[in-house]
């Protein structure tokens, strides 16, 4: 990543001179170490002087996020992809492969899932952009996009807290900035999935449009229930209904899933798409919210909709019962925003837009360096290659070790009862032991 960046920025002369891409990487790495702010940034590189070098001062931090424009947040979103290349290539040569998702006792091989989500940051004073969101709070309502093979984080937008919620531009621009962030995404089998606001004529006509000879391109998207929808599932037979699957392949007999595209035709959708109904029990929390019909028929529904008559490589992958499954495992996008507020996101340190928008570039390019080493070093530690943040600086980034230089070596000195010691030091072995960049 360094040598990626290091072209961005002119190298400077003078001995006060700060290199640009260290000041980045070092606040990247500070955020990963949990620093919230740029004070907490500077004193943590302080703290790891003998490994970051000389720590940049806040104000130093300060003046250069807020000098990222978009041009200059363009310029390092190419230098992230050709990182994020070379880390794909070496995926592949690990023992096991690429990381492909698993759904329902079905391997996804050969194709990347792209989960997108908005989430709320909130504010507790007034900054640029702040404003009050439709969860009655204060804030902003950035959408973002992960890679939910490797976790990574491929884009995010930082919007207004007033922001809609299905703004279809918002949704087109992370869209394609995620696609560029995805090796040969020209030529890739992608999956795209976003919840009920994705579900809008021009998004999933512009997915359709994605499709082309070398690429293919499918979606499951949420679905707003209308009356047309309600009478549709009236008029469904009791043979229709399948046992809904769990994650592990295992039906769920008290639940069910059924196809409704041919009992509700709606003019105007794309050509081909389907809809898929499925039905459970209400829990305590959802009772209040039922509509009429669910509270007359005694079930709670949700639609999704999706262009998927068949993924290449993934026997009975039509059937309705195993893409409900794919499209409840969209969920796990609530760990990445998690795992991202947990990593700096929590909240924004400035009151100007630009100075956050930095701040959310530097946390996104964090979250991906640690989705690396764990991708890279940790990946056959069942208890940390999924680990979260607050795991990974216990465990792994805050040691109880000194380094110490003895006959012209450093020696990093562990404490020998630190039961992760053994972790740490396969880590650092297999990053260094990574093929040379050619």
């Amino acid at each position: 990543m360094t040598a990626a960046l290091a072209r961005l920025w002119p190298a400077g002369g003078s001995a006060n001179w700060r290199d640009r891409t260290h000041v980045l990487l070092g606040l990247a790495s500070a955020i990963v170490l949990g620093a919230t702010n740029l004070s907490d940034a500077g004193q943590l590189q302080a703290h790891h002087q003998a490994i970051f070098g000389p720590a940049a001062s806040d104000s130093t931090a300060h003046r250069l996020l807020a000098d990222l424009d978009r041009r200059a947040r363009g310029r390092i979103a190419k230098a992230r992809a050709r990182v994020r290349r070379r880390v794909w290539d070496v995926l592949a040569l690990r023992p096991g492969g690429f990381p492909w998702l698993t759904v329902a006792g079905k391997v996804l091989t050969g194709w990347i899932v792209i989960d997108i989500d908005a989430t709320i940051i909130n504010a507790s004073s007034k900054k640029e952009g702040a404003a009050a969101t439709f969860k009655k709070t204060f804030g902003f309502h950035p959408l973002a996009a992960w890679c939910a093979n490797t976790q990574e984080s491929l884009a995010m937008l930082l919007r207004e807290g007033n922001a809609g919620s299905n703004t279809v531009a918002d949704h087109l621009a992370v869209l394609a900035d995620a696609l560029r962030q995805i090796p040969d995404s020209s030529r890739a089998k992608i999956l795209v999935r976003v919840d009920g606001a994705g579900a809008t004529h021009e998004l999933l006509e512009h997915l359709e449009k994605l499709n082309t000879a070398r690429r293919t391109v499918r979606y499951l998207t949420g679905w707003t229930i209308t009356a047309d929808d309600e009478q549709a599932i009236v008029k469904l037979p009791a043979a229709a209904w399948d046992a809904l699957l769990e994650q592990d392949g295992t039906p769920h007999e008290s639940y069910g899933v059924a196809e409704l595209t041919g009992l509700n035709r709606r003019p105007g959708w794309p050509d081909g798409m389907r809809l898929l109904v499925r039905r459970v029990k209400p829990s305590g929390r959802q009772v209040k919210k039922l509509t009429a019909f669910e509270k007359k028929t005694g079930w709670k529904y949700s639609i999704v909709a999706t262009n998927i008559r068949h993924m290449w490589g993934i026997a009975g992958s039509h059937q309705p019962q195993w893409l409900d499954a794919l499209s409840r495992s969209h969920a796990t996008v609530e760990d990445r925003v998690r795992g991202d507020k947990a990593m700096g996101l929590r909240n924004l340190p400035s009151k100007k837009w630009q100075v956050n928008q930095g701040w959310m570039l530097a946390a996104n390019i964090g979250h991906d360096l640690d989705c690396w080493v764990r991708l890279l070093a940790l990946h056959d530690q069942d208890d940390l290659v999924r680990a979260e943040p607050d795991t990974m600086r216990f465990r792994i980034y805050h040691l109880p070790a000194r380094l110490a230089h003895h006959a012209r070596r450093r020696w990093l000195r562990i404490e020998r009862t630190w039961p992760w010691a053994h972790a740490f030091t396969l880590a650092w072995q297999r990053l260094t032991d990574l093929p040379a960049v050619t």
